[in-house]
């Protein structure tokens, strides 16, 4: 993680008493400094292609692009306050869930935001699979 030690997260995560502890997401999350929201990215190059029609490996560039804007804008992934997953292949998400763990870990560690998975019928390209909308709270501009 990119944070300095010395400074709080910019993210910390709600914990409500004897709720179990979610696996892989937060169930809430609080966030100081700048918002960001980003707009649903999906698993495509800059050029528009799709290097891939599988949905795991979409997911990773859909990832990967949720990521950039959030450099883009000052941020890193531990900034992330919120994701809403979109994925037109439910039961290939479900059968395959395992393979997104690498993938997560390889992006954001041991960083869970508060999560939500919809299964849709389309997106608006028609070659995803995936779409990841996402908020970040970013520490103050320099």
């Amino acid at each position: 993680m990119s944070s300095d030690a010395s400074s709080k997260p910019a993210v910390t995560e709600v914990v409500v008493a004897q709720w179990p502890r979610p696996r892989g997401y937060a169930n809430g999350t609080v966030g100081v400094g700048r918002t960001l929201h980003v707009a649903g990215q999906i698993g495509w190059m800059p050029d528009g292609s799709f290097p891939s029609a599988d949905l795991i490996a979409q997911f990773a560039l859909a990832l990967d692009n949720v990521l950039a804007v959030v450099r883009a804008a000052g941020g890193a992934p531990e900034h992330i306050a919120s994701m809403t997953v979109f994925v037109t292949e439910i039961e290939t998400y479900r059968a395959r869930a395992s393979e997104l763990g690498p993938i997560w870990r390889d992006r954001l560690g041991r960083h869970f935001p508060a999560m939500a998975l919809v299964a849709v019928t389309a997106l608006v390209e028609p070659q995803a699979k995936v779409e990841i909308l996402a908020v970040a709270h970013l520490p103050p501009a320099s």
